[in-house]
């Protein structure tokens, strides 16, 4: 299925360790770049969310966003390092001891030193692994988004297609009589130069000139690469760049035909075919 590069994706998680929310942005890119914002909690899966997100998408400039917001369960509390505070309760009562003073330390005085007081750490595991699988449903979710998007752009670029080939026969249809009067034109000239014409001659120049004015073999090129776009566009993998590749040889052949041209109508015709072309050129830019 034809997937855009462009695409959009939230899926939140919350319980009672805390809130999880991945936001991914997906736009085109030439190949798959992926940057990555964590929580510092969650440096440690880093690796990871870039190996699952490599695996999935193939192409595009691909943004990770996680936030992160601590639950009523996910609270590590207050540790009181003992044998610091202990030192420390000793060391006030001996210094009482010293100044003939009784009064035992206070304690807010011993919360206050440096180190008494520690803060106990946290296990993130759990939620590295809920993180994880949270970030695998809003790839999913982002793929299924440009897959939506991919199936738009398909739809606009056949119906192009179609209208390029109306164009197509358009120009076939009118070639016959545009050589023909190619033709009758310089007759006329030559008659008005001199009385006898050279037949013979005439008809070489006739023929050599046919064949420089001659589209057929650009028009039979058109359709054959029409006709794999249309194929293409069938295809259950990343057709960018085959696509792109078809857009670059459609707009040679629509310049060929413009240069080919003698006459001011299939010069339009060339000139739409182009329009057509940069129209489809934008669009397949988008696709993975």
């Amino acid at each position: 299925m034809i997937s855009s590069m462009t695409a959009y994706a939230r899926q939140e998680h919350r319980d009672d360790l805390g809130g999880l929310v991945w936001e991914l942005r997906s736009v085109n890119h030439r190949y798959l770049e992926v940057t990555v914002r964590l929580p510092e909690e969650f440096r440690a899966i880093e690796p990871s969310v870039r190996e699952l997100v490599a695996k999935k998408l193939g192409r595009g400039k691909v943004e990770c966003g996680l936030r992160f917001e601590a639950g009523s369960d996910n609270t590590a509390g207050i540790k009181v390092n003992e044998r610091l505070a202990k030192q420390v309760i000793e060391a006030a009562m001996e210094i009482g001891h010293l100044q003939h003073e009784a009064v035992p330390p206070c304690t807010i005085d011993i919360m206050r030193w440096p180190g008494v007081l520690e803060a106990g750490k946290q296990d993130f595991s759990p939620l590295q692994k809920h993180a994880q699988g949270l970030l695998g449903e809003s790839l999913d979710s982002l793929i299924e988004n440009r897959q939506r998007e991919g199936s738009r752009l398909a739809e606009l670029i056949q119906k192009r297609c179609s209208s390029m080939q109306e164009q197509v026969e358009m120009v076939r249809t009118r070639m016959p009589g545009v050589l023909a009067g190619i033709r009758e034109r310089l007759r006329s000239r030559l008659e008005e130069l001199s009385g006898e014409l050279d037949e013979g001659r005439l008809e070489q120049e006739m023929t050599m000139l046919c064949q420089r004015l001659d589209v057929d073999e650009e028009m039979d090129r058109l359709d054959a690469h029409l006709q794999e776009v249309e194929q293409v566009l069938q295809r259950k993998e990343p057709v960018g760049r085959r696509l792109d590749f078809l857009m670059q040889e459609l707009n040679r052949e629509a310049n060929t035909l413009s240069s080919k041209a003698n006459d001011s109508d299939t010069t339009k015709i060339a000139v739409e075919m182009k329009v057509l072309i940069e129209q489809m050129r934008e669009q397949v830019q988008n696709i993975e």
